[in-house]
């Protein structure tokens, strides 16, 4: 019964979004899209929950109707890929992403299409539109509230509240810190930290 309840809830949402989707040339017409990813980004609740699944089935190169993404967050690109089961909290920016599935990142994470994103003329002065890379977030890591990424995270890997991630982190890996490091591994008996344990 549940099963067949959020299915419904399912095409109903699909149907609901497929008009902003179309708009945006499903995510081919960049200014529209984000006017319409910012839009679903502030639907509460469930409603807001399902819509935002169903924009983002539409218009990104990769979504699953089993990923959830929270009030106040969106994909700034449409380019990003997120695998199923994936859980996204509140106020997270996400970049040019490639999300395993089974993941779960926390409230206020951002994850930065690289490190680049700007440029400065011979004046000095800041120009939008530097170079943009896909960050890669492996299958079941966990990141934690508040964090930045802007570089890959392996499978598996626990990336610690308020932590900075500048370089690759491995797979099988806890890392926290402002630049995020190693502190441990799977292959060390206590690998199981609870950093930041809740999606809050």
């Amino acid at each position: 019964m549940r099963k067949l309840l959020r299915a419904s809830l399912n095409g109903l949402f699909l149907g609901a979004a497929c008009m902003p989707a179309a708009l945006s040339g499903f995510g081919r017409v960049k200014p529209v899209y984000t006017f319409f990813a910012h839009t679903c980004a502030l639907v509460p609740g469930s409603p807001g929950d399902y819509l935002r699944s169903a924009y983002y089935l539409l218009t990104l190169v990769e979504f699953h109707m089993s990923s959830r993404v929270s009030f106040g967050s969106f994909f700034a690109h449409p380019e990003a890929r997120v695998g199923s089961r994936v859980y996204v909290g509140s106020y997270c920016i996400l970049g040019n992403i490639n999300v395993g599935e089974g993941t779960q990142i926390a409230s206020s994470v951002q994850i930065l299409s690289g490190h680049h994103q700007h440029t400065r003329d011979s004046g000095g002065a800041v120009h939008y539109g530097g170079k943009f890379v896909t960050v890669c977030i492996g299958p079941d890591c966990w990141i934690g509230a508040g964090s930045i990424v802007m570089a890959d995270v392996g499978a598996r890997t626990t990336i610690g509240a308020g932590s900075i991630v500048t370089r690759s982190i491995p797979p099988d890996a806890v890392a926290v810190g402002n630049p995020a490091r190693v502190i441990r591994s799977r292959e060390e008996p206590s690998a199981d930290l609870a950093l930041g344990s809740s999606s809050t």
